[in-house]
């Protein structure tokens, strides 16, 4: 099972993966955006070569947690990814996710101002990420109770 996390934006998608056992997420890079038209089958050969069986995309919701302008965009954007992927896509808020990329890596010594395709993988490991922990499959760890049964 690998999943494919999208930071969908205007200019560029960040991406990243999460790995088989799918507890991390890593980022793999941006895609240039140019057109629906070529982007569309551009990431569908990226899900297909990593052998995704889910999309996690991020959902950009107004901060009074509403469907904004953007959050459309997005929601007509993954419309056309399901459509030609027949992968099934799941959504994150990512109200924050943007900013926390850039301070994170602000504070590892790099300028997020020069780096944008890196803001935007990083945003989209977050993203996956916050989905991975919120489905966290393993088990809850039993305690000990120092006696045995």
């Amino acid at each position: 099972m690998c999943i494919l996390g999208l930071d969908v934006g205007d200019r560029r998608i960040g991406i990243a993966l999460a790995e088989e056992s799918g507890t991390l997420a890593v980022p793999v890079g941006a895609m240039e955006r140019t057109s629906l038209k070529q982007d569309i089958p551009r990431l569908a050969e990226i899900a297909q070569d990593r052998r995704a069986t889910l999309i996690v995309a991020g959902m950009p919701i107004s901060i009074n947690g509403t469907l904004g302008p953007q959050a459309r965009k997005t929601q007509r954007f993954l419309e056309h990814v399901t459509k030609h992927t027949q992968l099934p896509i799941e959504t994150v808020d990512e109200r924050y996710s943007s900013s926390e990329a850039g301070r994170l890596m602000q504070n590892n010594g790099a300028q997020p101002s020069r780096r944008r395709g890196e803001v935007d993988a990083t945003a989209a490991t977050i993203i996956l990420q916050a989905y991975l922990d919120r489905r966290d499959p393993r088990p809850n760890p039993t305690p000990a109770t120092g006696s045995t049964p």
